[in-house]
Order: structure tokens, then sequence, then C-alpha cells
């Protein structure tokens, strides 16, 4: 992948030493932003197990809450810049890079986004108008990253190809669309819109993070 922040190399490290089942930096920055993008609120106890392979409620790969602590900390600072990152209209994925030939894995970017999704698939299926037309490009996207595709060689190639290019768009597109129908709901007097996604985390979400984390490490048989 292109050169990385320190910070993002450290929580690129701290995923690959965890067990197999953990998510790669790429998978978690498209899952990330697949849980910011979420047609309804997920609870940070739901959707942080899976980073680390786990189930809702499964205790965390740490013994010690001082890595907990960190770890909850570069999830929540590359999650903080995804939401300033949509809502600035400046999407930046995380993409591996084949060193051998250049090529983009952008297929591990989008299994994590379609993660993302699992959480929550029947809101997701519900999508209509600019939602559903971003959402039917990124659900190709996981048909081709998952082998379930029923295209020909010859499309299959031609998307993958326009691929990279094409997902922060869509994603923003996607953004877009959610913020733009929680702004009708708000306008329309029809109480608290599903979701509504600040630009910016404070530090209460930080502490939430850190204490689901700890306290699934504190939770583990040793």
């Amino acid at each position: 992948m292109a050169k990385l922040p320190s910070r993002l190399r450290r929580l690129d490290d701290i995923l690959y030493d965890l067990p197999d089942d953990a998510m790669l930096l790429s998978e978690l920055d498209g899952y990330l932003a697949g849980i910011a993008t979420a047609p309804e609120p997920i609870a940070p106890a739901e959707w942080l197990p899976p980073i680390w392979g786990g189930l809702y409620g499964e205790a965390a790969p740490f013994d010690d809450p001082l890595d907990a602590d960190l770890f909850a900390d570069m999830v929540v600072a590359r999650y903080g810049e995804i939401l300033r990152d949509l809502g600035r209209g400046k999407l930046q994925p995380i993409f591996d890079v084949d060193d051998r030939n250049g090529e983009v894995l952008w297929e591990i970017w989008i299994a994590g986004f379609a993660e993302a999704m699992a959480l929550r698939d029947g809101a997701w299926r519900a999508a209509s108008g600019d939602d559903a037309a971003a959402l039917s490009y990124l659900r190709m996207l996981s048909d081709i990253a998952d082998n379930t595709t029923a295209l020909t060689s010859i499309e299959l190639n031609a998307i993958s190809d326009a691929a990279p290019g094409e997902i922060a768009g869509q994603v923003l597109r996607l953004y877009a669309a959610r913020r733009g129908a929680a702004g009708n709901r708000r306008a329309r007097g029809e109480g608290r819109p599903q979701r509504s996604v600040p630009v910016r985390i404070g530090e209460e979400v930080q502490e939430v993070l850190r204490r689901v984390v700890r306290a699934c490490s504190f939770g583990r048989s040793r």
C-alpha cells in the first residue's frame, strides 16, 4: 500500500499480530467506512469484535489493558478521519498494493465494507434512489471479490480495473444520500433522523470504544 503515517503503520502491525481471523488494515478501513455510512446506528460494542475476528460480546485478544487502550485509540482515530473525509467529500480509502506488479488490491477493502453491511443487511436492502444506485455498485464489487459474479470476463476485467478509482466516489454518494435523507426528515419535522453522523468524534465516543475493548479484554479467559 502507499506510504502510510506512522500511526497507521503501527495499527497495521497490531492487526497483523492478532489471531488469523482479525482484519487487515485495508479490510478494517473498508469496514469502518461501512459503519460510518450504515443506514442506522450500530453500537461500538457490536461492531468492534468483528475487527479481531470475534462475535458480539467476545473477548478481545489483549492481556494488557494499555494495549487495549492503544488499539481503541488507533481505531477511533481512523474512524474519525473517515467521518471527516466523508463530510468534506474527500474519502481516501487505504488499498493494499501487490508489490510484484503494482496492482491495487481493492477486493480487501470492499470485503471489509461488505462485512459492515452484513451487520444491518435488512436496512441496507431497503435502500432506494441514490442510495440504491451506489449500493448496487458496491454490492457488485463485493460479488466480484467473492467470485460469485455472473459477469463475463471482459466485463469483470473492465470493472475491476476501474474499481480503485470508483469506490470512493460511490461511498461518498451513499453518504450524501444518507445525509440528505436525514436533513429532509428533520425539515419535515418527522422526529429524530435514523442516523446523525458527526464530522468529528468526541471524547465521549473515544471513551466508549476504549471501555468496550478493555472490558472484553478483562473478560477473556487466560
